[in-house]
């Protein structure tokens, strides 16, 4: 359910809610928050709460930095790792600088702004993503190890799969904050899950993804476990993905799919950086099933960009280069405007690679031109963008470049 004001200080008063957490991201996407008591939510509606933004990534201007949430009443949710009595609820937060001008660092009014400026052209995307994640033994001290919580592998069962209850909880935790998943199951790697969600308006999805990390995190904590998110966090073992599926229809609902994922294979290079943003993201691309060559095909998983059997409204493509690193404000911003530039530019698809890329000879792979191998190279293309530098502000960029 999506909250107006009116109705979301109506819950906070019916529900025994006495704290409200204001949910943000650094500009990589990592979620921070400030929590207020519940009689002071009037005020943040009307006013917004001020913030020191200096030790945030991101935000920490060497001469400003003062910044104001302002609450969004239609992110509202019950954290139900918290107490009953006393409850607590989370919302997500547009910044603002005190005179009340867009931060051009808040990455959800980047998103905000690429789904207004997609809706001008008569455009509609929607998103769901496939997060995958390890879960970890922690030591006698309660620290993080790298040793796996099983040794089961793709859809295996219990008793092999001991991550199948910790999946359970993460998926009904997620459905009392009214996130649905999909699906859930292990995944290649020891004590590697996956999670799929429905698809959704993007921002849903944005914040829905940012949610489940944090769902994760904290459900993984209550087990004794440790999850990992990063990339690569077993040399030898399958990364982690974080899977976009996405789909586009114009004002009539028809599909426009095609020429917007054209776009995206133009534009992909241009936005590597942001959707695989640390060293380690590359140690992934190319291994274990995780794409190296810009193609697409309908018929296996491969190549970057895949096309599920699915008709009418369930037509979609799935990126497969990102990781669960990407800020996905960012990552779903820059997916709908290269679609966009497909759309408008009407591009057209190149030939598919209806063949295993991972099997295929060198003279065949010749054919396809590939992703920046390394962080530097992603670094370079995204500095030489003007689709890049058209869609996303200089500190932003600035902050990729130099992190």
């Amino acid at each position: 359910m999506k909250y107006t004001k009116q109705e979301s200080l109506q819950f906070i008063a019916e529900e025994d809610v006495k704290f409200i957490r204001l949910a943000f991201c650094d500009i990589f996407g990592r979620q921070k928050n400030v929590s207020i008591m519940a009689e002071q939510l009037p005020r943040a509606f009307k006013r917004g709460v001020a913030i020191d933004g200096w030790s945030v990534t991101g935000f920490d201007n060497s001469v400003h930095s003062d910044f104001i949430l302002h609450p969004d009443p239609s992110t509202l949710s019950v954290l139900p790792w918290r107490p009953e009595q006393g409850r607590v609820v989370r919302m997500f937060c547009d910044i603002t600088w005190p005179d009340g001008t867009p931060f051009e660092c808040d990455t959800r009014s980047i998103l905000a702004k690429a789904v207004e400026d997609a809706e001008k052209e008569g455009y509609r995307f929607a998103f769901g993503s496939e997060l995958e994640f390890y879960l970890f033994k922690r030591d006698e001290n309660g620290e993080p190890t790298k040793v796996p919580y099983d040794k089961a592998g793709y859809m295996d069962i219990a008793p092999d799969d001991r991550g199948e209850n910790i999946r359970r909880e993460i998926c009904l935790t997620l459905e009392q904050m009214g996130i649905i998943p999909e699906c859930s199951h292990h995944e290649e790697g020891p004590g590697q899950n996956e999670i799929d969600f429905h698809y959704s308006d993007p921002m849903s999805a944005a914040d829905n993804a940012v949610t489940f990390c944090v769902t994760v995190k904290t459900v993984a904590m209550r087990n004794g476990l440790v999850s990992d998110f990063s990339a690569k966090p077993l040399k030898n073992s399958p990364g982690n993905g974080m899977h976009i599926n996405f789909s586009v229809t114009d004002k009539n609902g028809n599909s426009v799919l095609t020429p917007a994922i054209a776009g995206v294979l133009d534009k992909i290079s241009d936005m590597t950086l942001f959707l695989n943003p640390t060293e380690n993201s590359y140690e992934r691309l190319g291994k274990c099933k995780a794409p190296k060559y810009i193609s697409w095909s309908a018929e296996n998983r491969s190549p970057l960009i895949r096309i599920p059997a699915a008709f009418d409204e369930y037509k979609r493509a799935e990126l497969r280069s990102p990781d669960p690193t990407a800020n996905p404000y960012i990552a779903y911003a820059l997916i709908i405007y290269a679609g966009l530039h497909g759309i408008k530019n009407n591009l057209t698809l190149p030939p598919a690679a209806d063949f295993n890329l991972f099997t295929a000879s060198a003279e065949e792979l010749a054919k396809f031109s590939q992703l920046p191998s390394d962080l530097k190279q992603a670094k370079k293309a995204a500095l030489d963008s003007e689709f890049i530098k058209s869609h996303l502000s200089e500190s932003v960029i600035e902050f990729y470049v130099n992190r």
